[in-house]
């Protein structure tokens, strides 16, 4: 049966860089969630409690944006990391959830929970859908009817229509995270990232930043918020996102750029810069050498198969306890916590 229920989510300071939140009603959801909380991986990775900087919306972090790709490690057992927000908390109100998303059947008969945007800027509520008469499967091209975060999809029960091109509202069936906030889990070759305070909780591909492996067209791999590992995220930098130009979201940034704090980035005039993802056993060759800036580890616990991903920074000393959590050198403190639905650029 529906129930509605407040989604809640202990925003920092990131967040309200990002979007100014309108408040809550009864009836409908505000604001946008964020990305961070917990996730899951099939691959023998154990994830780290982290924030990430540019994409799609962490409780605490990061926002992201979404592709798919080839899975950089594989298993199949779910490990999981618990963040520091992203679950459901008793703090400021972010939207409306009408359902669980981790219990399947909790809609009427013939519907399905499905996250949406209510305010139009990224996923920020929950509610109940109709499912359709002849539902798609994983894996296979959906139509989203009320386009890439209108909640509305042909996807079967446990799926939802990601990857979504704006100008076709077609995309692919991929799955909800299953198990429980504390314990996610995921099929192989893909990880489980929690966002936008919980509304947001999808299984995508594992991948390499260095790399740029994802396969759907328009995806990009960025960090996969709350562990260790990195993700096919949807692009969303738009006209934007080159080096050096200022970002808000996990994806804001073109694929093979991070989000990272000004301070990282020379010549950086937002509060935030995309800077380029790096090898870090390979020779310095960032864009800003000259200045300072050196190829530094992304995280500083990587899961197994990412210890040599870095970014192109400036060293700047680690905040202990503030939203870098598992991010090097705490130059993504004040990274982009939302997953945008429109283009940044």
């Amino acid at each position: 049966m529906r129930r509605s229920t407040s989604l809640a989510l202990g925003l920092g300071a990131g967040l309200a860089l990002v979007l100014a939140l309108p408040a809550c009603s009864d009836a409908g959801g505000t604001d946008e969630g964020e990305e961070e909380a917990s996730t899951a991986s099939s691959g023998s990775g154990t994830g780290s409690a982290g924030s990430a900087s540019s994409g799609e919306a962490s409780s605490g972090t990061s926002a992201e944006s979404s592709t798919s790709a080839s899975g950089s490690s594989s298993s199949t057992s779910a490990t999981t990391t618990s963040s520091s927000t992203g679950s459901f908390v008793d703090n400021d109100m972010l939207g409306e959830a009408m359902c669980d998303i981790w219990s399947e059947g909790d809609c009427g008969e013939g519907e399905k929970c499905m996250p949406y945007a209510s305010t139009g800027g990224t996923w920020d509520a929950l509610k109940c859908s109709p499912l359709d008469d002849n539902p798609k499967q994983l894996g296979d091209e959906c139509f989203a009817d009320m386009g890439p975060a209108g909640g509305v999809d042909d996807c079967g029960e446990g799926l939802y229509c990601y990857y979504v091109d704006p100008d076709t509202n077609v995309g692919t069936c991929i799955e909800f995270c299953t198990g429980s906030p504390a314990a996610p889990s995921c099929g192989p070759d893909t990880i489980c990232t929690i966002v936008n305070d919980g509304v947001l909780v999808l299984c995508r591909p594992e991948c390499d930043p260095t790399l740029q492996d994802c396969q759907p067209a328009g995806s990009g791999c960025y960090q996969a918020t709350g562990t260790g590992s990195f993700t096919c995220i949807w692009d969303k930098s738009g006209s934007g996102g080159a080096y050096g130009e200022p970002c808000d979201f996990i994806s804001s940034c073109d694929p093979g750029l991070a989000c990272l704090d000004a301070a990282s980035v020379p010549g950086c005039t937002g509060g935030s810069c995309c800077s380029n993802f790096c090898d870090v056993d390979e020779p310095n060759a960032c864009p800003d050498a000259g200045q300072g800036q050196i190829c530094e580890p992304y995280y500083d616990a990587p899961d197994p198969g990412y210890e040599h991903v870095g970014v192109c920074a400036v060293p700047q000393p680690k905040v202990e306890g503030g939203d870098g959590g598992n991010l090097g050198a705490g130059h993504r403190v004040r990274g982009p916590q939302l997953e945008a639905v429109a283009p940044y650029g």
